[in-house]
């Protein structure tokens, strides 16, 4: 199971996810937000006031974001709980990483391998730097040093599944009807799936990477043994009680 220091904890954070990001007006946001700006809904104790009413309210996307930890890390380790300016440059940085931690621990777990067990202790030494570290730091080459170590671990997972299996990687399927579709040992890594009907598909087995699943109908779908599938993409997705799970994820409220 992923460590629960990548997983979002609010209640140890100065409320950076309502702060740093920019957002536009539009289906997911409300109103327009400059980057660095708090949100007018953002309380003076950290908490968002309408947060049970998001959806309704018209800030879907606030409901799927996802610091993987970042947030409390940067408030509570990097800057030891005192509010600073540099946050709001550090937060980004040390989200990068932590979003790849929780994918290298995922794959770890499942393919215990020492060049992936060097990548986490790698990344998680660099999201306990200081501040001028992570500012330093290169993330488009940190990434580039870890993703094949990533893809490898999807091929893996995809090898074990018998028969061809289609590759959908990039695919903009926007919309598309592949209800019932068997895609199982399929490849969507960075694949626009953005209200497709994927009611009752096969996506065991699957690597999701990066696929953008909003608005997508997974009503009935099946995505057990589905690798680096993350809590944000079933939350910016539709599903309903039969919709099965790996074990490590949440079936969403809003489902």
């Amino acid at each position: 199971m992923t460590s629960p220091a990548l997983r979002a904890d609010c209640s140890r954070c100065f409320a950076l996810c309502c702060v740093v990001p920019a957002f536009t007006a539009s289906s997911d946001f409300a109103i327009d937000k400059p980057a660095g700006t708090p949100c007018p809904n953002l309380r003076d104790d950290h908490r968002c006031g309408i947060h049970r009413e998001l959806r309704s309210r018209g800030f879907p996307g606030c409901t799927v974001y996802d610091c993987f930890g970042a947030g409390q890390q940067v408030s509570q380790v990097t800057f030891s709980g005192v509010r600073a300016p540099e946050m709001q440059e550090v937060f980004p940085v040390v989200r990068d990483v932590h979003e790849l931690l929780y994918y290298v621990t995922e794959a770890l777990e499942r393919f215990p391998s020492p060049e992936l067990r060097d990548a986490r202790d790698r990344l998680a030494g660099l999201s306990s730097e200081t501040p001028e570290a992570l500012l330093a730091l290169d993330v488009a080459e940190l990434r580039a040093s870890v993703n094949p170590l990533l893809q490898a671990a999807g091929e893996r997972v995809r090898a074990a599944v018998p028969g061809k299996k289609k590759d959908h990687r990039g695919a903009m399927l926007m919309g598309a009807r592949l209800r019932g579709a068997r895609l199982r040992g399929a490849s969507f890594r960075g694949a626009y799936l953005i209200g497709a009907d994927l009611r009752g598909a096969d996506l065991r087995d699957c690597d999701l990477i990066g696929a953008d699943l909003r608005g997508a109908d997974l009503s009935g779908a099946d995505l057990t043994g589905s690798v680096f599938l993350v809590q944000s993409q079933l939350d910016s997705a539709r599903g309903d009680g039969s919709t099965r799970l790996p074990a490590s994820l949440s079936r969403p409220a809003h489902w």
